[in-house]
């Protein structure tokens, strides 16, 4: 799945819902794309949510930006919560100081790594806090000795601090694998307990915001996870009779209605065709093709978790005629908007001190141009 940056647009009125929702429409005007849009991703914040509810789209909060706030509270809430601040204190004073930035990418050699800058983490980019860490574990001999020569007030580790950096330098690589397993174990030390019960009542608070529904028929329709593993059987069963409902919406919707295809006959050949078949016999048999067409699809054998899902439905479109429609719907839907995230800090390295009289016209320019040429090169 590829993603494009359609415009950047600069606004001079207040961010509230009705303006965003008119930008929004405003741009799918432009591209002539509002009939061909279904859902809106956009981060959790009250005005997006607010505009999203004007739109007439399907709204699609973004799940990596509700799992990093969810981690973020989880964080600070906890035993490691100073140990993460003594982090920041030494990626600052190598990052805000251009002689100590030159001395550390001059002693990295001389100890046998790789040149690479400290990297400080924000409570909104993703994994940023684990690549931090991973950095100053790393550079830990590089660190001590430019930090001892500098007779530096930061020292490496403290007392207690030192062995609040060491549990957290253990939990934090584990926090992309913890997701479905955050229930607290026997054999869990005391922080990692904690940060599972914060985290999943933060997790569980945020639920209301998702759109699970959409979520859980798009595993479904996806053929990598459609056996639905992550779910109670429960739940299989609701999330199958979702997919159910949307064919037969589907199917009613492309059906012609009865005033128009009906011609007027004799009164015996009415009574003729209502002996033969009764609406409620073709509802049946519309259920039992319906259930023959989730059957077909079910059978399929899954395939790798490295093989395209939507390349799969354009195979197999003959086979499954009326469920592709509704699998490619789903399926393009992607769960998270970081992509578009990333043209910030994109128009934040092109919008600088220097280039400040830029036109906003420019800068879409710039920023599309950017993006469009790193897709293609993909």
């Amino acid at each position: 799945m590829q993603s494009f940056a359609l415009t950047v647009s600069k606004t001079e009125e207040r961010h509230y819902a009705e303006a965003c929702a008119d930008h929004f429409l405003n741009v799918a005007n432009e591209w002539e794309i509002k009939d061909k849009v279904t859902t809106l991703g956009t981060d959790s914040a009250r005005n997006m949510v607010a505009a999203a509810r004007l739109l007439p789209f399907e709204h699609m909060p973004c799940m990596a930006h509700i799992l990093q706030s969810a981690i973020t509270v989880s964080l600070n809430d906890n035993a490691f919560e100073s140990a993460l601040a003594k982090c920041r204190k030494i990626v600052g004073h190598f990052k805000h100081s251009p002689a100590n930035a030159q001395e550390l990418k001059a002693q990295q050699p001389a100890h046998g790594h790789q040149t690479e800058p400290l990297d400080q983490d924000v409570p909104t980019r993703w994994n940023s806090t684990l690549e931090m860490i991973k950095r100053i574990q790393r550079n830990k001999s590089v660190l001590t000795t430019i930090l001892t020569q500098q007779n530096s007030k930061i020292c490496y580790r403290t007392a207690g601090g030192g062995e609040r950096y060491v549990s957290c330098s253990m939990v934090l690589p584990a926090l992309c694998h913890l997701f479905w397993v955050m229930e607290p174990l026997d054999d869990d030390p005391v922080y990692a307990v904690k940060f599972k019960i914060v985290f999943t009542t933060d997790l569980a608070q945020r639920r209301a915001s998702s759109n699970l529904t959409w979520l859980k028929i798009a595993t479904a329709l996806d053929p990598r996870f459609k056996d639905l593993k992550c779910l109670s059987k429960d739940e299989r069963r609701e999330v199958w009779a979702s997919v159910h409902d949307l064919l037969m919406a589907e199917t009613d919707a492309h059906q012609p209605s009865a005033q128009t295809t009906e011609e007027p006959s004799p009164k015996k050949s009415k009574m003729s065709i209502s002996l033969l078949g009764s609406p409620d016999s073709d509802t049946e048999e519309e259920e039992d093709a319906i259930d023959c067409c989730l059957n077909l699809y079910k059978a399929e054998p899954k395939i790798d978790t490295g093989e395209c899902p939507l390349q799969w439905w354009l195979k197999r479109e003959g086979a499954h005629a009326r469920l592709a429609p509704i699998a490619r719907k789903y399926l393009s839907t992607p769960a998270t908007t970081v992509p578009c995230e990333r043209l910030f800090s994109l128009s934040g390295h092109i919008i600088q001190k220097k280039r400040a009289s830029l036109s906003s016209d420019n800068v879409n320019r710039i920023v599309c141009l950017s993006n469009w040429l790193s897709a293609q090169k993909d």
